[in-house]
């Protein structure tokens, strides 16, 4: 059974910090690559980053503010938020992207409409005050 269950989500004031973590079960890392999504109100789904073959990529308004990680052992999925502004507040998904969409985060938004481009979890509230 193939599964991801976000959490760490919260409401913290500008410039603060927190770490995301996505539980993994049932996913084949040889088929699908891990990455965190956000979509706030109003506002369209969006990449924020991509873990694949031991590569980070980043969307341009968190590159160097957010790190994705990915503990094989452990089967968890990290996002560490740091510097964090009112624009990143939004719910926060982790996905297991099928390999054949993974490629760096404003790509990846062309596609995460269809129905076989990923597993998601249900999703962590983050709130971002200024």
């Amino acid at each position: 059974q193939e599964e991801l269950v976000e959490s760490g989500g919260a409401s913290v004031q500008s410039g603060g910090s927190l770490t995301l973590s996505c539980s993994v079960s049932g996913i084949d890392y040889s088929s699908y690559c891990m990455a965190w999504f956000r979509q706030a109100p109003g506002k369209e789904r969006e990449g924020v980053a991509v873990y694949n073959d031991e590569t980070p990529m980043y969307a341009d308004a968190v590159k160097g503010r957010f790190t994705i990680s990915q503990d094989n052992v452990k089967n968890i999925v990290y996002l560490q938020m740091n510097s964090l502004v009112p624009d990143d507040t939004a719910m926060y998904y982790c996905a297991a992207v099928q390999l054949a969409f993974c490629y760096a985060p404003a790509a990846m938004n062309y596609w995460w409409r269809r129905s076989d481009f990923a597993i998601w979890g249900q999703g962590t509230q983050v709130t971002v005050s200024s």
